[in-house]
């Protein structure tokens, strides 16, 4: 059985730079087996970085995701999880409120969403071009794309964005903030739902927030904590990891050479492009949700014991070579694994279609009213977000 040894590193790896990988997280990858990491508070884990020991951590059902919200668990947070989401139950449950939320992020609904995702892509372009180069495409498009259309789909109105932004940017901050002050903000963000969601049951409209508050599995309904609290992971997860992946996928094909000259807008190629995006740029510095071992698991020479916790690498898992021959390469020939960009197995991200959409929208969308789009500084002056759970362009200065 496989043990720690005298040198334990200190987890999460943030020594990446650029879309590239901390090289601690490629050496693990490449180790053949389960790493065992310090977290910053309560100790030691197992992470998990090939393709094939991410996606057992995430189908196992040995592997307890309720289990990981105990306090005595490995953590990044100096305070234990007191929220509790669709993301942090396990089956049965976690299937019940599933299939409720589910009807929100139907093919139907988010195909019936493409036309205004692409009317409001447009029309931030529209601004950007109006207002001349050069331009910060993080401000221009990639931030308020996701935001107009997760206000949309909420039924959020767009005159209160600017403090649904404030409220997201506190729940990915990873600057060290007290229970107290993180309570404060869900708080804050609960108290805005509840009244959005008590008009909706007395009005309902044609909106995801609607469909929810209606949304029915065999009698049951989804609970007002239950709503909220999908709410709060709506916003948190889906329009901010959204904004990060837009920028930092133009940023990618703006310095590659011959990418943006020859991104092409037929459909085919350009889903290729997009499901290789989503493949190929990493979103956080390899962080990831704790599960804990119910019972003990083999994995190739590792056991981790009942009650151990392991953290899984997706982007690690994305790198593989076993999975993704030529990992580290931007390659639109491939016929891969499915990527694991948004997760693997019952946990997988329900907003992964409405995800995708805006993205495909968005590259769209300025490849063709902005076909001699470059940066407008070196690729190395950059600034990229720090502090913060995911990974992206702080500001991307472009010109054309």
């Amino acid at each position: 059985m496989a043990r720690a040894t005298d040198q334990v590193p200190d987890y999460p790896f943030l020594g990446y730079t650029e879309l590239h990988l901390d090289p601690r997280l490629d050496e693990a990858r490449r180790s053949g087996r389960l790493t065992r990491v310090r977290l910053p508070y309560e100790g030691e884990a197992w992470l998990a970085t090939r393709y094939r020991d991410v996606r057992k951590v995430l189908t196992d059902p040995r592997f307890s995701r309720a289990a990981a919200m105990e306090p005595d668990v490995p953590r990044q947070t100096p305070d234990p999880p007191f929220v509790s989401t669709i993301m942090d139950v396990d089956r049965p449950e976690h299937g019940r409120l599933r299939r409720l939320v589910a009807v929100a992020f139907t093919e139907r609904r988010i195909d019936g969403l493409r036309p205004y995702v692409r009317e409001v892509a447009h029309r931030l372009i529209d601004d950007m071009l109006r207002q001349g180069s050069p331009a910060d495409l993080t401000q221009a498009l990639a931030l308020p794309l996701p935001m107009t259309v997760i206000c949309r789909t909420l039924g959020v109105p767009l005159a209160d964005r600017a403090e649904f932004r404030r409220w997201t940017e506190s729940l990915v901050a990873l600057r060290k903030i007290t229970a107290e002050e993180f309570r404060t903000v869900v708080d804050a963000l609960e108290a805005y739902l509840r009244n959005l969601i008590r008009h909706r049951r007395q009005q309902p409209t044609d909106d995801l927030l609607s469909a929810l508050v209606q949304a029915r599995d065999e009698g049951s309904r989804l609970t007002e904590q239950e709503l909220l609290s999908f709410g709060v992971t709506l916003l948190a997860a889906g329009f901010e990891t959204t904004a990060s992946h837009i920028a930092s996928s133009t940023y990618l094909l703006l310095t590659r050479p011959g990418l943006w000259a020859g991104l092409d807008n037929e459909p085919d190629r350009m889903a290729a492009t997009v499901e290789e995006l989503l493949r190929f740029v990493p979103l956080n510095g390899g962080t990831g949700l704790a599960r804990v071992a119910v019972e003990d698991v083999e994995f190739d020479g590792v056991t981790v014991r009942a009650g151990e916790a392991v953290f899984v690498s997706t982007i690690s898992g994305n790198r593989d070579e076993e999975a993704f021959p030529d990992a580290d390469t931007f390659r639109l020939d491939r016929d891969p694994e499915p990527h694991l960009a948004f997760g693997w197995g019952p946990h997988r991200c329900l907003g992964a279609r409405l995800a995708t959409m805006e993205l495909h929208e968005a590259l769209v969308a300025l490849r063709e009213r902005v076909p001699t789009l470059r940066l407008a500084v070196p690729a190395g002056n950059v600034g990229w977000k720090t502090g913060t759970l995911l990974r992206g362009p702080r500001e991307l200065p472009v010109t054309w």
